[in-house]
C-alpha cells in the first residue's frame, strides 16, 4: 500500500537504508556563504531565554524576604538582556516559614498587586517578559497560576495549573476548604508575544501530555515549566516530542531544553541560573526525503541554513541563519514537511482506514 507521500513502505525503507540519511548521521552541515550581506550565525528569529532557580533561597523566614532575593537573583541575569526570564512555581510562599493564607496571598490575574506589581516593574524596567507564578484568585476560587508579565509590565495572559496535587485541593480531610487549590481548565490558552507564541505548565502537570499537546496544537514555540520539582528527563521527551523548546525554573535547578530534547544550558552549583540563545525558525523534519533535498539546499542557501541530522530519532533540524530567510519558505520551496505534519497526515489515512472493535 503506498502512503500520502506517493511511495510504497517497502521503498521508503530500502531509500532509507541506501541513501544519504546513513552517511550524515549525527553530522552539522555548513557551506560557503551564498548570502555574503547576512551576518554569519546570526539567527532570524533570536530569542534569549533565561530560567532562575530557587536553590539556596529555601527555607525562607518571610514571604517579604523571599521576593527580595528572587528579585535579587533575577537582577544577576539582567545584564544577560533576556527576552523572557521564567520563575519557580510559587516562588513568593514556596518553603516559607511564615503562614500564609490564601486570601491574604492570593492575587488577580489581570491586574498586578502587591508581588506582580514588584516584577511588573522589573519587567518594565529590562524590558522583558516574566513568568511569574503566584496564587490567583478569580469567580471566588484560588488558583496555582503563571502570569506573563509583558515588557510594559501589564499582564500579557494567565495559566491555571491543570492537574494540581491532591493535598492541594482536599485540605480538609477528603474535601477542599478556604485554602484549597483548584484545578484549571484543560483548555489552557497560548499568549501571543512580540516574537511568537508562547505557554505554561505547572509541576505535577508534567505527568499528563494533555496540556502539553493542547499548547503545541495552538502554535505554542516556547513553554515555560515553573515547578517545585525539577521536572528531569521527562521535559526532554516533550520538548522532542512536541517540538518546542521547554525553560524550566524549579526550586532545585534552571533548564534550557531544545526542540531536539537536548539541554542547552542548565543551572549549576554556583550560577543559579540557566539562559540560552535560541531560534525560533527552526524545524524538526523527517529524515526522508529531506536527506535527498540537502545537496539542493546546500547549494543554494549555502551558511543561510543550519543542519542537523539526529539518526537514532530519523530526524533532521534544519534553521534559518538570516534574518531575512523563513525556515518555512525553504520547506516549501523544497517540497518537505515538518515532523508534526507527517504525523497529522499519517493519523488522517490511519482513521480513515481503522477497524474497530
Amino acid at each position: 500500500m503506498k502512503n500520502n507521500f506517493g511511495v510504497s513502505r517497502r521503498k521508503f525503507i530500502r531509500q532509507t537504508s541506501l541513501g544519504l540519511g546513513a552517511g550524515l548521521a549525527g553530522v552539522s552541515f555548513s557551506s560557503c556563504d551564498k548570502n555574503p550581506q547576512a551576518e554569519a550565525g546570526k539567527m532570524a528569529r533570536r530569542v534569549r531565554v533565561a530560567g532562575v532557580d530557587l536553590r539556596g533561597l529555601h527555607p525562607e523566614k518571610t514571604r517579604e524576604k523571599r521576593v527580595k532575593r528572587i528579585l535579587s537573583r533575577m537582577e544577576d541575569v539582567a545584564g544577560l538582556q533576556p527576552d523572557f526570564i521564567c520563575l519557580t512555581e510559587l516562588f513568593d510562599t514556596i518553603w516559607v516559614d511564615e503562614k500564609i493564607n490564601l486570601q491574604d496571598v492570593a492575587e488577580d490575574e489581570k491586574v498586578p498587586g502587591p508581588v506582580t506589581g514588584l516584577i511588573a516593574e522589573y519587567a518594565a524596567k529590562h524590558k522583558c517578559y516574566v513568568v511569574c507564578p503566584i496564587y490567583t484568585k478569580k469567580d471566588g476560587k484560588y488558583h496555582n497560576s503563571s502570569l506573563l508579565i509583558d515588557r510594559k509590565g501589564n499582564i500579557a495572559g494567565a495559566y491555571n495549573k491543570i492537574h494540581p496535587v491532591v493535598s492541594e485541593i482536599l485540605t480538609e480531610g477528603d474535601k477542599p476548604g478556604e485554602n484549597s487549590v483548584y484545578s484549571g481548565s484543560i483548555d489552557q490558552p497560548v499568549i501571543e508575544t512580540d516574537l511568537g507564541k508562547v505557554g505554561m505548565q505547572i509541576c505535577y502537570d508534567a505527568n499528563w501530555a494533555d496540556g502539553w499537546a493542547n499548547l503545541k496544537n495552538k502554535g505554542a514555540e516556547i513553554i515555560f515549566f515553573s515547578s517545585a520539582y525539577p521536572g528531569g528527563r521527562i521535559l526532554n521527551y516533550y520538548a522532542w516530542r512536541n517540538n518546542c523548546y521547554i525553560v524550566s525554573s524549579s526550586g532545585m535547578d534552571a533548564r534550557v531544553v531544545d526542540m531536539s530534547g537536548n539541554i542547552l544550558d542548565a543551572s549549576s552549583t554556583f550560577v543559579r541560573y540557566a539562559w540560552a540563545d535560541i531560534n525560533l525558525e527552526k524545524v524538526n523534519t523527517d529524515t526522508w526525503p529531506t536527506n535527498e533535498r540537502l545537496p539542493d539546499i546546500f547549494n543554494k542557501y549555502g551558511n543561510r541554513v543550519g543542519v542537523k541530522v539526529w539518526e537514532n530519532t530519523q530526524v533532521i533540524t534544519l534553521e534559518s541563519l538570516d534574518p531575512t530567510l523563513k525556515i518555512r519558505d525553504v520547506l516549501k520551496e523544497f517540497d518537505l514537511l515538518t515532523i508534526d505534519e507527517v504525523i497529522n497526515a499519517s493519523e488522517a489515512v490511519q482513521d480513515q482506514y481503522r477497524i474497530q472493535g
